[in-house]
């Protein structure tokens, strides 16, 4: 079966570009493997319409409505290789179950991965006590203690950001470098700063310091470094870009990547990361992928 577009990620930016594509009357095939990146977290924030609800409820509602529109296919599977058909235009896409589904167009939705610092404890409280963006989780700490692991230049600006949230300490534990310039900076926000060696995450965002001091904290924030969560980009020639907290897949203003027919959208092509700003640019990426399907 020849799909109009294939959307290898079933999130929230997948889902919101395939429905603008289904409201069009198109074929649209979802591969999905059911790995959100905020699985972790018992709520979401920031959405209009649904802060404070459950990502899962959120994730499944969206999935019911797209499948009311008779035109979808939905595969629960990994995608982990795709390609050009060559001369004859169009694209493939290998399922986990060995399949190979054929679309005129693929949106890449795939999210991203976050690489967190390598400090015990951490990765077990991500979304729940550990974080990364303060517009999500900040007012929930209801102007408590912040602890910023550092973990490479970005933490200063996220460590006076926070102090919009709360007191602040940022936690060096030897991943950057503090200059006289940048702890003028630090202090002109109230920022403390502590440089021992983090041995560990404890209870809920208790740090456990080398020297054996304990630090707690209301929550802990993190910059972890993100990229594609999966090698199809790459595996089908589509460029890649830097950004200030790891690499994404590049496109241009119509969100079409390096290779004609590939699209992008969501946190695999886009910042900053939000569930609100991923589910905006799905649905417009969807709108500019019906248009590459007419014009």
């Amino acid at each position: 079966m020849s799909h109009d577009v294939i959307v290898v990620g079933g999130s929230y930016a997948g889902m919101a570009a395939a429905l603008q594509l289904l409201r069009a009357r198109r074929k649209v095939l979802i591969i999905d493997a059911g790995q959100r990146r905020n699985r972790a977290a018992d709520a979401s924030h920031g959405f209009l319409g649904q802060d404070g609800a459950d990502p899962a409820m959120i994730a499944g509602k969206a999935r019911s409505e797209l499948e009311a529109y008779p035109t979808l296919q939905w595969l629960d599977d990994l995608a982990p290789e795709a390609s050009t058909n060559g001369p004859d235009g169009g694209f493939s896409v290998r399922s986990w179950n060995g399949a190979h589904h054929v679309g005129a167009r693929l949106i890449l939705a795939t999210g991203v991965s976050d690489t967190l610092p390598d400090i015990t404890g951490l990765a077990e409280r991500w979304g729940q006590y550990v974080f990364h963006c303060p517009y999500c989780h900040g007012y929930e700490l209801d102007q408590g203690q912040i602890g910023v692991i550092a973990a490479g230049p970005m933490s200063l600006h996220q460590a006076e950001l926070l102090t919009e949230w709360g007191e602040v300490t940022l936690l060096v534990s030897g991943a950057l470098a503090l200059d006289e310039a940048a702890r003028a900076k630090l202090a002109a926000r109230h920022i403390r700063i502590e440089e021992a060696p983090i041995l560990g995450i404890e209870g809920g965002a208790d740090v456990r310091l080398e020297d054996g001091r304990r630090l707690r904290f209301a929550g802990l924030f993190t910059a972890p470094r993100t990229a594609p969560s999966t090698p199809i980009a790459e595996q089908l020639g589509c460029e890649l870009e830097p950004t200030v907290s790891g690499t994404q897949i590049r496109r241009n203003e119509m969100h079409e990547t390096s290779v004609p027919g590939v699209f992008a959208c969501g946190d695999a092509a886009h910042i900053p990361h939000s569930v609100s700003i991923a589910v905006g640019d799905g649905a417009l990426t969807g709108i500019m992928v019906h248009r590459s399907l007419v014009f």
